[in-house]
C-alpha cells in the first residue's frame, strides 16, 4: 500500500497528506477532499493515483476545526462556502505547497464534493493547472470565471445529486461557455451525490456509491490526464 506522509503547512495550521510513486512521477496532483475533510475513501483514491504514477498531496480545508460528524461538517461547509475569497485562499495554500514539493512537474487537481467545488474554483481563479477533475462537486459559485480558465475541466456528476439541482448544472454550462472554458461534463443517470464513496466513516457501505459511475468517472479522469500531459510534451 502506498504510504501517505503528514505535512504541516500554512499558519492555521493545516495538515496535508503527501505521497509519491517509487519511480519518476508523471505529474503532481492536488487532491481536495469532501466536506468531512480527508476520509479513508479519499485517501484510497490518492493511493490509486500514486499507483498510476502520480505524486499526490491531499489538502486540508479546516485545520484544527475539522468536523467529527455530519452535523459539524454541514456547519463547517456553509461557513467555508459563505466566504468565497477566503475559501479560494485556503485552497491556494495547498497548491502552493504542491508547487514547492514538485516544482518541476506538471500540476493537476481533483476533488470530491466540497473538493470538487474547490478545483472548479481554482479553474475559475485562473490557476496554472493543466487540468482539474470534479467528482460529485458543487457547481454553484459567487465568483464566476471572468476570463478563460487555463485548466481543462472535467465534471463528473450524478444526475440525481440532491445537492446540485439541474438549474445549477445549466448555470455552470452557461458560465463555462461565456468564459470560453475547455470543459467536459459527464452526467450519470439515476446517480446521486457521493457516488465514489464505497464506505462511510464508520466503515459501513454507503447507499450513494455507484460502481459504474465510480469506474467510468475515474477512467475519464485518467484519460484526460494522459491527454493533457501528452499535449504538454509536444
Amino acid at each position: 500500500m502506498s504510504e501517505l506522509q503528514r505535512i504541516d503547512y500554512s499558519g492555521t495550521p493545516l495538515v496535508a497528506l503527501h505521497g509519491k510513486p517509487a519511480g519518476q512521477g508523471l505529474a503532481a496532483v492536488a487532491v481536495f477532499p469532501t466536506f468531512m475533510n480527508s476520509t479513508p475513501g479519499v485517501e484510497a483514491k490518492a493511493r490509486a493515483l500514486i499507483d498510476e504514477g502520480y505524486e499526490v498531496l491531499i489538502g486540508d480545508f479546516y485545520g484544527p476545526d475539522a468536523p467529527s460528524n455530519l452535523d459539524e461538517a454541514f456547519v463547517a461547509l456553509e461557513k467555508l462556502r459563505g466566504d468565497p475569497p477566503a475559501m479560494r485562499q485556503r485552497v491556494r495554500t495547498t497548491l502552493e505547497l504542491l508547487r514547492e514539493l514538485a516544482p518541476d512537474e506538471p500540476h493537476l487537481a481533483i476533488g470530491f464534493c466540497l473538493g470538487g467545488m474547490a478545483v472548479l474554483e481554482m479553474a475559475r481563479d485562473g490557476q496554472d493547472l493543466l487540468a482539474v477533475a470534479s467528482f460529485h462537486g458543487l457547481l454553484e459559485t459567487r465568483l464566476p470565471a471572468k476570463g478563460r480558465p487555463k485548466a481543462r475541466m472535467l465534471v463528473c456528476h450524478g444526475d440525481r445529486d440532491e445537492l446540485v439541482p439541474r438549474s445549477h448544472v445549466m448555470a455552470f454550462w452557461e458560465e463555462m461557455d461565456q468564459a470560453g472554458a475547455d470543459w467536459h461534463f459527464h452526467s450519470y443517470a439515476n446517480v446521486g451525490h457521493g457516488f465514489t464513496a464505497k464506505v462511510g466513516l464508520d466503515g459501513s457501505p454507503t447507499p450513494a456509491f455507484d460502481a459504474s459511475a465510480d469506474r467510468q468517472s475515474w477512467r475519464a479522469m485518467l484519460g484526460l490526464f494522459d491527454e493533457v500531459l501528452s499535449n504538454s510534451r509536444t
